[in-house]
């Protein structure tokens, strides 16, 4: 067990070293703000406080973790041994930074409550943030403070035991339209057919013409190349569904098709399934729950996964609406504009409200990369795409951390402006597979 001494025992306090001890190293730790007691301890101990409390491991503690007020804060950011750090101490600490007020800024989005400018989609841009200007969006800061924190207690406390951690790999996909022509109805197909004619686009109308003659498969229609592949690589994914109803940027077949609902029940036999709240849902709890509803009533079951479609987040709105529909486990936490490190971590933990001051049970599953991201914002080649994921799956295998992907039915249709990048795919996944 690893003792902790603070003279005052915050939310955020325990919030933080639980995350970075428990939830990241996996050790056994328990906080006091007793100091007698800290001091009649023999094993191993560290303290967070401004001086030195006895013969311990002593982190000088900076004062965002006993603040309960949301500010603007002007952050001095340097590098020491090769990594981005802030919030600096003295010379008496056993590091050059505060990790715990650092990492707290970070994992609890504290800069996404201040003002700040949104895309056309009303979303917290990656440009904007901190992570992003100082250059450390691509690399996830806690987890490696944390193997900071490893080494220094391994070194002042060898016989401190600390249980192995493994990589992971999650691969999760978005069903936002799950057929490109098949099950529009005749309103839709002929609306498109006029569109297509407009715009003297041939082949689309041929293409669309031969699937609804049957003569074709549906170029959505890729959830078989996605069994196979993950029989041959053997591991499953994640699946969300969209069930809003159709809208400019809700454009899936009617939520009542049956051929949808088949679907889902199919895929649900072999994977976890969670809901895909549509665009307007995150302003309307209403509809949120309409939509969760839909899609447990095709289950049969109790719904705990989403994620928001169009990687719409707004804290701590979104993620108390989750909270009040029971949903235990988000995986929107990303960008939709760069790869990388949203919260600087690549591990899941438990969503803080910051304007309430307190831990939710509602864990966040950050993801790394999108493949919209890299096609259509970065605007990358698929050989360039392959690389930025490999990139990124090394940092992630660095430290131990979990590596979730996004992708979509489509993408993976290898037609059209998705030619090339069905082997992207494949790339990634075989890449980003543990070697145990």
């Amino acid at each position: 067990m690893l003792f902790i001494y603070c003279n005052k025992i915050t939310n955020r306090v325990d919030y933080i070293f639980s995350l970075y001890f428990r939830e990241i190293l996996g050790l056994n730790i328990r906080l006091t703000d007793d100091s007698d007691e800290f001091k009649s301890y023999n094993g191993p101990k560290i303290s967070y406080t401004s001086h030195p409390i006895s013969n311990e491991l002593f982190f000088l503690s900076k004062s965002l973790l006993f603040e309960n007020d949301i500010k603007q804060m002007d952050i001095n950011i340097f590098d020491w041994e090769g990594v981005k750090v802030f919030f600096p101490t003295n010379k008496n600490s056993s590091l050059p930074f505060d990790p715990f007020s650092a990492g707290f800024y970070l994992v609890s989005r504290y800069e996404e409550y201040l003002p700040h400018i949104e895309d056309k989609f009303d979303r917290f841009e990656a440009k904007e943030s901190f992570a992003f200007q100082h250059d450390f969006i691509k690399k996830p800061m806690i987890n490696l403070w944390a193997k900071c924190l490893k080494k220094i207690l391994t070194d002042r406390f060898p016989d401190l035991s600390f249980p192995e951690t493994k990589y992971q790999f999650i691969s999760s996909l978005d069903i936002d339209n799950a057929f490109a022509y098949r099950e529009k109805g005749f309103i839709r197909n002929l609306g498109a057919f006029s569109k297509s004619l407009i715009g003297f686009n041939f082949d689309d109308i041929k293409e669309r013409s031969k699937v609804l003659l049957g003569l074709i498969p549906d170029p959505y229609d890729t959830y078989e190349y996605q069994l196979s592949l993950q029989k041959k690589y053997k591991f499953k994914s994640i699946y969300f569904f969209l069930l809003a109803d159709y809208g400019l940027n809700d454009k899936n077949i009617s939520v009542n098709n049956r051929k949808l609902h088949s679907l889902i029940k199919s895929i649900s036999d072999y994977f976890e399934v969670g809901i895909h709240p549509g665009f307007g849902s995150n302003s309307s709890k209403n509809k949120l729950k309409i939509e969760n509803r839909r899609l447990e009533s095709i289950l049969k079951r109790e719904v705990t996964k989403s994620r928001q479609h169009f990687l719409k987040l707004s804290f701590p709105e979104t993620y108390r609406n989750l909270i009040e529909l029971d949903i235990s486990d988000d995986y929107t936490m990303g960008y939709a504009s760069s790869t990388g490190f949203r919260s600087s971590i690549c591990t899941s933990f438990y969503f803080y409200d910051l304007d309430l001051e307190l831990k939710t049970a509602l864990k966040i599953h950050p993801f790394t990369a999108m493949e919209a991201t890299l096609k259509d914002y970065m605007n990358l080649s698929p050989q360039e795409a392959i690389n930025e994921l490999k990139m990124l799956i090394d940092e992630v295998k660095n430290v131990d951390g979990t590596f979730i992907s996004i992708w979509h039915n489509e993408s993976l249709s290898d037609s059209k402006n998705w030619t090339g990048w069905r082997k992207v795919y494949e790339e990634m996944v075989k890449y980003a597979l543990p070697n145990d």
